[in-house]
């Protein structure tokens, strides 16, 4: 059996992980359409390895739940899916569909920034491309010839949206495709197993999804990090000129939730698919919590301004209470459920195309080693639980009803529709 153990470990490190039989592994589509409206009947629910539910089997629902104790949550929250919880201790004190993989809009932008801050120069020049000029959806303003330094482009990025600044990003990190798989794993290894990354920037693509756990995952991670934290926070930065295309100008922070007090940051985000999309972070008197919002309109409320009522609910809940779940802090806090197969697998967010990620020389200070290292904790944790006969009870999920809530331009980019940055004209 130790042997039979052994052989597994190294399968898993040496090989892609294949998916358990009832929990296909998701991908993305580039070929398919671009999706133009969410999901009929709403998204399909995310898993973790062999089907567990990442975060406590007290966020194994398509519905509300609320932390025992806590007072009952705000009226006028018309999102489908939403999350909030202590930044610090990890506690969901309360969500709505927390694991359903919904169209992630701009808000993804927050795992571009994780996957790229620590590797890459902040010094780093960028020359603009047609391609850059040409991006749809929210653009910072790049053009060809002008020359942008990385530290720039991470605050077009965060502060305006700028698909420009993303397309940038990506092409300095070796491009598009080296990007997208580098956003998989980490997001991969963080324990965000409702994410699959298809763009740097967040505009539709068939089977792109992340989920309000996992975005709250990704910001809770930004404001740890001093530099994120910084560029979050940051509140106007200087485009330069170029010499017989365009001059210099401002950009501001479109953070909508701004003035809110003791804010650490928000990203908003939109598309035809996505609707209206949000994550964002708030301190107050030394306690730190994160929220999400997913899928929204802006009527009758904004989906920063739900936000800002979770906050405001959060910060009312006694810490004493605990959660109904937890935010992980990596892909080792998940163990892998037993499954009825002869030999376990872990699952997880596809690339876009085949292969292993590109690889990457990440800072001390920088996010640790991707994939393979994910995939072999997830596989260590199935031996372990093979030799030592752990079983765990697992509920079967149910698919969501039909019927069920549904869930550019050149120069300073201006405000969506309703205000929020948008991703897509």
């Amino acid at each position: 059996m130790l042997l039979a153990a052994l052989v597994l470990v190294l399968t898993v490190l040496g090989a892609p992980a294949a998916a358990a039989p009832d929990t296909p592994r998701p991908t993305v589509d580039p070929a398919a359409p671009t999706p133009t409206a969410p999901l009929p009947g709403g998204p399909p629910q995310g898993s973790g390895p062999g089907g567990v539910t990442v975060g406590g089997e007290g966020l194994d629902t398509r519905g509300t739940v609320v932390v025992d104790g806590a007072p009952p949550v705000p009226d006028g929250l018309a999102a489908p899916g939403w999350l909030v919880a202590d930044a610090g201790t990890g506690d969901v004190l309360a969500a709505r569909d927390p694991h359903g993989r919904y169209y992630p809009a701009s808000t993804l932008k927050t795992l571009t920034l994780l996957t790229v801050a620590h590797r890459l120069d902040p010094a780093l020049v960028v020359e603009g491309t047609v391609e850059d000029e040409s991006m749809e959806g929210s653009r910072v303003g790049m053009v060809v010839g002008g020359r942008y330094p990385v530290s720039l482009l991470f605050q077009a990025l965060v502060m305006q949206s700028g698909n420009d600044a993303a397309n940038a990003l990506a092409r300095a990190f070796g491009g598009t495709q080296a990007t997208v798989q580098a956003m998989n794993a980490t997001a991969l290894e963080m324990g965000a197993f409702d994410t699959v990354a298809g763009t740097p920037s967040g505009l539709d693509v068939a089977g792109q999804s992340s989920s309000p756990y996992d975005l709250a995952l990704f910001f809770r991670a930004l404001i740890a990090d001093p530099l994120t934290a910084g560029i979050l926070t940051t509140p106007t930065a200087e485009m330069p000129g170029v010499e017989g295309r365009s001059t210099g100008y401002q950009i501001q922070n479109e953070n909508p939730l701004a003035g809110y007090p003791g804010v650490l940051g928000g990203k908003t985000g939109f598309t035809d698919a996505a609707r209206h999309t949000f994550v964002a972070a708030a301190e107050r008197d030394g306690r730190r919590l994160v929220v999400s919002v997913m899928g929204t309109e802006n009527v009758p409320l904004r989906a920063a301004d739900q936000a800002a009522l979770l906050l405001d609910w959060g910060f009312a809940v006694p810490p004493s209470l605990g959660g109904v779940g937890t935010l992980v802090a990596s892909a080792a806090e998940v163990a892998p459920a037993p499954t009825s197969s002869a030999v376990p697998s872990p699952t997880g967010p596809a690339d876009v195309a085949a292969g292993p990620p590109a690889p990457a020389s990440p800072t001390p200070d920088g996010p640790p080693a991707l994939g393979a290292v994910a995939l072999g904790a997830a596989a260590v944790a199935v031996v372990a639980a093979t030799l030592i006969g752990r079983r765990r009870a697992m509920r079967r999920r149910t698919r969501p009803a039909a019927g069920a809530p549904p869930p550019g331009r050149r120069g300073p980019p201006s405000a969506g529709p309703g205000g929020s940055p948008s991703t897509r004209p």
